[in-house]
């Protein structure tokens, strides 16, 4: 029985006339409902014990007017059964204007942001939102970026132009007028009542440009709201511009610390738009690559959350640097990059591993599990530390699923969902690893999983190095993957391959495809609309961190104001990656 299949039986039983059209493309299951019943068929799909879809992985929407097919709009949500291990994608065709579908942030509150972001990119009004306003772009945005009729490009650039035009001679002064107007606040914010402080959008402990609206009693938070939007890149409007391949080194400058890791799940999903196979080696350096980098994510999380924490403990932060640039170096041998290394290609990995690079990370990982004991000695039973991380952030499992939250922070929360063990990808599948949790939900629970996921992670690499086959490194589709260098100069054929590969691209069949994988900081999913073309018709980019900062919120209730330090440290966010 296909994937979805039962989900399917029974919504058409309970909702004969909701269910416009069902579609199977890749094994992933698409239903097409009406827009007015979407809530109850959401209801019905959370709470069915046959079901369970508890968790929204996310919300966006698609514009179809390039296609020329109507309606022009729908919104899509992307849901997943934990229990069943399950996943089921939700269409909602929209032809009002503007296109309006009802919010399901009473299903699921985590849809809360994903439902803003469609709504600022796309247009798309939702119905019964508790606070629909834009939440990348500034409050005065004029149009909605991700619509099709909204340009990409900026005014013109005058390369030929010298110093000595006139058109320049504005250049070093301030050309525009830079008003400084109020912030906005969040709706239910009581400025009579409670003290109210901006924490960002510059602040160390941030990590990046983001502001936090703090309501305060004293030092207590009554309430705490994220407000992002202040580092937005625009990747995905980007992709829609670029070759499939030239979108990977996108993807690295998302989450800086996390760039093997976040290249592979888009490069994963357009593997099954065009439905190739990739050798098993190329799939074993996968894993490799993804380890380590999984070990670098964690070792700068280690060092700056607990600089963030505590002065005192600030060698850690050296000694985690030694080790991330050991990795680092690792990662040059095989690639010749370093912090975006793009070294994963569509078809397997770019180039095989150097002589002596396996023995070097043989080495690297048969010394650090005594650095981890050494951190382990510094932090877990030091009172400064746990007097800043017990007790801290708490998030229940209830409200971790409720929010989507994933990685780290779900299983801090007592859930054992680890995409690699619940949908293995890329050989995963071959390892025997174990899912790290605590039940306390707290910051110290988050510490703990991530100091054993590190644990894990050597584990895996000691068994992809024991077993790492031989064979090719890419597919053997030559419309797919650049042909061998050495055949350019005596294969006519090979090189135009080559030129049409490089200057065109290839084009992958009409469909769409969801592929989601365990970067350091939880799921990292693409979902990735084709239209036949060389060029991805929309790129949906769902980043970990962007769904468990939106949880910064139910953690900080209650807290003291010097506990925000704590909670957004132990989220573990990169704000390249919530800004997209």
């Amino acid at each position: 029985m296909a994937e979805g299949d039962t989900t399917v039986e029974k919504l058409k039983a309970q909702f004969p006339e909701a269910v416009l059209e069902e579609k199977e493309f890749r094994g992933e299951t698409t239903v097409e409902l009406r827009a007015k019943d979407l809530v109850e068929v959401c209801l019905l799909l959370r709470d069915d014990p046959g079901l369970k879809y508890e968790m929204l992985t996310h919300v966006t929407g698609a514009d179809y007017s390039a296609t020329g097919l109507p309606p022009r709009f729908a919104a899509v949500y992307e849901l997943y059964s934990l229990e069943h291990r399950r996943r089921l994608r939700l269409k909602v065709p929209l032809t009002d204007n503007p296109p309006t579908v009802p919010s399901v942030t009473s299903i699921w509150p985590g849809a809360n942001w994903h439902e803003r972001e469609t709504y600022d990119l796309m247009g798309i009004v939702f119905k019964g939102h508790p606070d629909l306003r834009r939440i990348m772009m500034p409050d005065d945005w004029q149009g909605h970026p991700l619509r099709k009729d909204y340009p990409s490009e900026d005014e013109p650039v005058a390369f030929s132009a010298t110093a000595d035009y006139p058109e320049l001679e504005s250049i070093g002064t301030q050309v525009m007028e830079a008003p400084s107007p109020e912030s906005s606040l969040p709706p239910g914010v009581d400025t009579e009542k409670y003290m109210v402080l901006n924490m960002g959008p510059q602040h160390p402990a941030t990590h990046g440009v983001l502001r936090v609206v703090l309501e305060l009693d004293g030092e207590t938070m009554v309430s705490a709201h994220p407000d992002i939007g202040h580092l937005h890149s625009g990747i995905e409007k980007t992709a829609e511009s670029k070759t499939y391949q030239q979108v990977i080194p996108y993807t690295d400058r998302m989450d800086y610390v996390s760039g093997m890791n976040n290249n592979l799940p888009y490069i994963l999903a357009v593997e099954k738009l065009l439905d190739v196979e990739i050798p098993p080696r190329a799939q074993y350096l996968r894993v490799l690559c993804c380890e380590l980098q999984r070990l670098g994510a964690h070792l700068i999380w280690l060092g700056t959350s607990v600089l963030d924490l505590s002065g005192v403990i600030m060698s850690l932060l050296m000694y985690c640097f030694r080790d991330r640039e050991a990795i680092y170096d690792l990662f040059e041998m095989i690639c010749g990059a370093r912090q975006t290394p793009s070294y994963f290609c569509i078809g397997g990995v770019r180039w095989d591993t150097p002589p002596g690079w396996v023995d070097a990370v043989r080495a690297f990982v048969n010394e650090l599990p005594k650095h981890l004991a050494d951190y382990d000695t510094m932090l877990t039973q030091n009172p400064i530390f746990k007097s800043r991380t017990v007790g801290i952030g708490v998030l229940s499992r209830e409200d971790a699923l409720a929010m989507g939250v994933t990685g780290p922070c779900l299983r801090g929360a007592g859930v054992d969902y680890d995409v690699r063990k619940y949908t293995p990808y890329s050989s995963y599948q071959d390892f025997e690893f174990d899912i790290p949790t605590q039940p306390e939900g707290d910051a110290y629970a988050r510490y703990l999983v991530r100091m054993e996921e590190m644990r894990q992670s050597v584990r895996i690499i000691h068994q992809a190095l024991d077993s790492l086959p031989d064979g090719p490194i890419q597919c053997e589709d030559r419309k797919i993957t650049l042909p061998p260098r050495e055949e350019l100069d005596t294969s006519m054929e090979a090189l135009i391959h080559q030129f049409k590969l490089v200057t065109e691209g290839f084009s992958p069949p009409v469909g769409e495809v969801y592929v989601g994988c365990e970067n350091p900081k939880g799921e990292l999913g693409f979902y990735v609309v084709s239209d036949g073309s060389p060029k991805p018709y929309r790129v949906k980019i769902r980043g970990p961190s962007f769904s468990n900062l939106q949880a910064a919120g139910i953690m900080a209730k209650g807290q003291l104001l010097s506990d925000m330090v704590s909670i957004i440290g132990s989220v573990d966010i990169t704000l390249g990656e919530v800004d997209r």
